[in-house]
């Protein structure tokens, strides 16, 4: 059994803003650091075997500030942890996204789908299970891989209406016996009786 603990980066002026990053390599602002120290202060207060992080510069710095709280080395990064991509949406806020494209069910060209966020970051998850068995590691990553995540793992029951992934907050995964399952949702445990294990191996195409 391996425990992944996502974290997600502290916040960026894009957040701020309320524009879509994806792929887009915003930096954190002065409060996302705070927000990543705040994180490291809660995590220091668990045992942590290693961390890795997104490449991408507001998760790489986020990690590198936990690891210092926590007395890690520096974050080895995992490419297949990067954010989802949202092609032609990525700079956009709400109202701009909405006059670009005003069909919701409408493809945004370039735009990932969540079950490719998955298939790409399923494998990396196993492969770093298989290389720390026992192990607890910190995982920095993004809203969009966290939450294409959990909505595997509970089918969609999670995150609900008005349930938002914060900056800088943490949720609990669970690697064991080929499967991945989530154990808390932001320090809260998940419900027993929403569905919370999923295969690793995808066999089957998802939906998206």
């Amino acid at each position: 059994m391996t425990i992944f603990t996502f974290v997600r980066h502290g916040q960026t002026d894009w957040n701020f803003q309320k524009r879509i990053q994806g792929a887009t390599d915003i930096p954190l602002n002065d409060t996302g650091r705070e927000q990543a120290a705040e994180a490291g202060r809660m995590l220091a207060a668990r045992e942590w075997d290693g961390i890795v992080a997104s490449p991408l510069s507001r998760a790489r710095e986020t990690a590198e500030i936990i690891a210092a709280l926590v007395g890690l080395d520096a974050p080895e990064l995992v490419p297949q942890l990067a954010e989802r991509s949202y092609g032609e949406a990525e700079g956009l806020n709400a109202a701009e996204l909405a006059e670009r494209f005003p069909d919701p069910l409408a493809d945004v060209p370039g735009r990932e789908k969540r079950s490719h966020v998955v298939r790409r970051v399923l494998p990396a998850l196993e492969a770093l299970a298989a290389e720390h068995p026992g192990e607890s590691l910190i995982v920095v990553s993004h809203g969009g891989v966290i939450g294409s995540l959990i909505r595997y793992v509970t089918e969609k029951a999670l995150p609900r209406q008005g349930h938002a992934i914060p900056n800088g907050s943490a949720h609990d995964f669970v690697v064991d016996d080929g499967h991945l399952s989530i154990a808390e949702f932001n320090g809260v445990p998940i419900d027993p009786a929403i569905r919370s294990r999923a295969p690793l191996a995808l066999e089957l195409t998802l939906p998206s």
